[in-house]
């Protein structure tokens, strides 16, 4: 079969492009890896139980023991019903079926299974917002628990009641049959003909409403759920139903009704674990429309060139913001949760996939741009930053990575300015000061260039494909891999890139020590080396340990005119002495740093 033909493939797409819109219909094919028997094991397991307290031999096949027995096939809700007259009863039968024990923790039996665990990847990114299920455990609660996510769980009609609409709730999940802690479930034939009004309605609305994807039900016994989706009006998403084999029976019955397709599986921790990963591919392959990217840009060129166009320049990257903080709101980019190299990953991709427009657009305005619409960029940072200290419980990781997005503008804005010589407009960009959360107002080289950012820790970058023994990993990422492409749009050439951005990195560095004056950084240098540090330190990058450094920016700073041109620019406060002295501390501190990573 072709790819463009596999029915898991245009799942995993339908699931991806239409983010929340699918439900999940769980039954108990899905807890069969985690070692609780399915209806069927619960079935003749209860005739065996029946049938040896009646004297009867150990059989084989319990089931076709029963068959040759009886003349019919075992029904799971007349075995139960033998054993059993309340629900309360019938409730202490399943305990045991599906209670793990100790002896069950330690073999890693009666708990999540990595379907489960799938799934609630699938919920905790937003995939996946409603789950109705047929199964009395608590599996699939435990594995949302997990990774932080709280789920309102329905197991009555009195639960239902009062609980929080399905609407407002991140995970929503309808047991149908009941909790096998709660006397009230449902099990025989007559209590599953028929369900609550209230459980029809909140049905009707589901399935209605969203897409389906069954797996691990068979169809066969539950008339009542069977009958909510038949009645369903609306074909506005497919059905999706996975099966060991051809499905069959009520189940074939009622996907052909629907409309529905097919996919066949192995079983369902592989279905779900490998629907996780296609969604996961497409997400990462997903980049802005290169097409609205080539439009955005010809735009900005457009209104930059007119000062009269100020507003449309603004409207547009104003525009560009709001998609990227609607993207940071997004479940996915959610700040709870564990971490790991391919969710770092993963949320690099899609920060920069939502960052290009705006980015290339800043780059535009630091290489093109008067002083008004750079305050614009400024604006921008700073909006970007605000939002995203607006979130400040859960992983330090991923609070930091909320303002990505601003490094990258504010990265593309200075490499502009830098291949421009626009060198008092770098200096006072740099410079101005943002709101920075905890940290207050700070300058924006310290809230958002990749030398001295919270989220620019070495070892959190090596977790790139292939960057494992990378010394300065940001920042090589950032010109080997983003702005080598991104650059072409406002430096015209990238091929010294390499250059600039360690010219950059030590232009913050002289930045950052601009606090001293000149008598301090005098004094500092003029200590002698024995114990004592003789250097201010300034953040040191690819200058560190790159010979093209030595080679092709330190012998700029040998040529006074350039030097005169950064001290009029306000670098090394206005003094071409200061900035010589700074280049002095510069080379100490570079000598000082430890690059022997291998």
């Amino acid at each position: 079969m072709s790819a463009f033909g596999d029915p898991a493939t245009q799942m995993a797409f339908a699931v991806h492009e239409n983010k929340g819109v699918f439900a999940l219909l769980l039954g108990s094919g899905l807890s069969r890896a985690a070692e609780i028997p399915t209806g069927w094991e619960i079935t003749t397991d209860l005739v065996r139980r029946i049938a040896t307290a009646q004297g009867v031999e150990e059989q084989d096949d319990w089931g076709k023991w029963y068959v040759e027995a009886e003349g019919k096939e075992p029904n799971y809700s007349e075995m139960l019903a033998q054993l059993a007259v309340t629900p309360a009863e019938r409730r202490a039968i399943l305990h045991g079926y599906i209670e793990p024990d100790d002896g069950d923790y330690e073999e890693g039996r009666k708990v999540p299974t990595a379907g489960h665990k799938a799934i609630a990847k699938l919920v905790q990114d937003g995939y996946i917002k409603v789950i109705v299920t047929t199964n009395f455990d608590r599996l699939m609660e435990n594995a949302l628990r997990e990774v932080g996510v709280e789920p309102t769980v329905i197991t009555s009609p009195d639960v239902l009641k009062g609980a929080e609409p399905l609407t407002h709730s991140n995970c929503y999940i309808l047991k149908v049959h009941g909790d096998y802690k709660d006397a009230r479930i449902l099990n025989t034939d007559e209590e599953l003909d028929v369900y609550p009004e209230t459980y029809n309605v909140l049905l009707d609305r589901i399935f209605d409403e969203h897409g389906l994807i069954v797996c691990g039900w068979s169809g066969e016994w539950d008339h009542a759920l069977r009958a909510a989706i038949s009645r369903a009006p609306n074909r506005r998403y497919p059905l999706f139903w996975a099966s060991r084999g051809d499905l069959r029976g009520r189940g074939a019955e009622l996907c052909n009704a629907r409309q529905g397709v097919p996919v066949p599986m192995n079983d369902a921790d592989s279905f779900f674990t490998r629907l996780v990963e296609q969604v996961e591919t497409l997400s990462l392959s997903k980049r802005q429309n290169p097409v609205g990217v080539d439009m955005l840009v010809n735009r900005a060129k457009r209104y930059l060139a007119k000062p009269e166009h100020r507003i449309q320049l603004s409207d547009l990257i104003s525009e560009e913001v709001t998609k990227i903080i609607e993207r940071l709101d997004q479940n996915d980019m959610g700040t709870q949760g564990k971490f790991s190299a391919e969710e770092f990953q993963r949320r690099v991709a899609v920060y920069e996939g939502s960052a290009e427009g705006l980015a290339k657009v800043c780059g535009l305005v630091g290489r093109w741009g008067d002083d008004t619409q750079v305050r614009l960029v400024v604006d921008t940072i700073r909006a970007i930053v605000d939002h995203a200290e607006k979130i400040r419980d859960g992983m330090t990781v991923f609070l930091n990575m909320r303002r990505y997005p601003a490094v990258l503008a504010f990265q593309a804005c200075a490499l502009g300015m830098m291949r421009g010589e626009n060198w008092s407009q770098l200096h006072a960009f740099m410079g101005v000061e943002i709101d920075s959360g905890y940290d207050g107002r700070v300058r924006m080289i310290d809230a958002v260039s990749p030398s001295l950012w919270k989220g620019a820790e070495q070892n959190l970058w090596r977790n790139l494909p292939d960057y494992e023994r990378r010394r300065t990993p940001l920042s090589d990422h950032l010109t080997d891999t983003v702005f080598s492409e991104w650059g072409k749009t406002f430096l015209s050439s990238t091929v010294k890139l390499s250059s600039d951005v360690m010219l950059l990195e030590m232009l913050t560095a002289f930045l950052y020590m601009e606090s001293a004056d000149i008598a301090e950084l005098r004094a500092a240098l003029d200590k002698e080396e024995n114990g004592d540090r003789n250097y201010i330190w300034v953040p040191i990058r690819r200058a560190g340990w790159d010979s093209d450094f030595r080679q092709s920016i330190l012998p700029k700073f040998e040529n006074g005119e350039f030097v005169e041109t950064l001290a009029r620019g306000r670098f090394g406060r206005g003094d071409s002495d200061y900035i010589a002295l700074a280049v002095e501390n510069h080379n100490r501190v570079a000598a000082k740093m430890n690059w022997n990573f291998w």
